[in-house]
């Protein structure tokens, strides 16, 4: 079952996009995919000082699309299961009103007589 995004969510979407609109936390997101990691695995592959990690998580943390917990002194963060379903939907809500769109203009041209071409 598909749930339609409201008017009252574009404020959801756009934290999700602007958090994955950086390579850097697109990387991140990228390695959370294949299971949970630290600040520092996170920090590593992409040279990155671990403040600076730290500041992109939070963003894809607002973003709904990673969550972290705290065990002692190290934070893991891991994907939230459901995030990208959200962009998917939206992604499928707007293929729909292209193809409503196209099917329209199929229709309409369809319905054109045919030109001669004698002229």
């Amino acid at each position: 079952m598909t749930t339609q995004i409201t008017q009252t969510e574009p404020s959801q979407i756009d934290r999700m996009f602007q958090a994955l609109a950086d390579p850097s936390r697109r990387a991140m997101v990228e390695r959370l995919s294949r299971g949970p990691a630290s600040v520092k695995e996170l920090a590593s592959p992409i040279a990155m000082a671990l403040p600076s990690a730290v500041k992109h998580l939070k963003v894809l943390e607002d973003g709904g699309i990673v969550h972290s917990t705290k065990s002692g002194r190290v934070r893991t963060y891991s994907m939230n299961p459901t995030a990208l379903d959200f962009i998917g939907q939206w992604v499928q809500q707007r293929e729909q009103a292209l193809n409503i769109a196209f099917d329209k203009l199929a229709q309409a041209m369809a319905e054109l007589p045919e030109e001669d071409e004698e002229a």
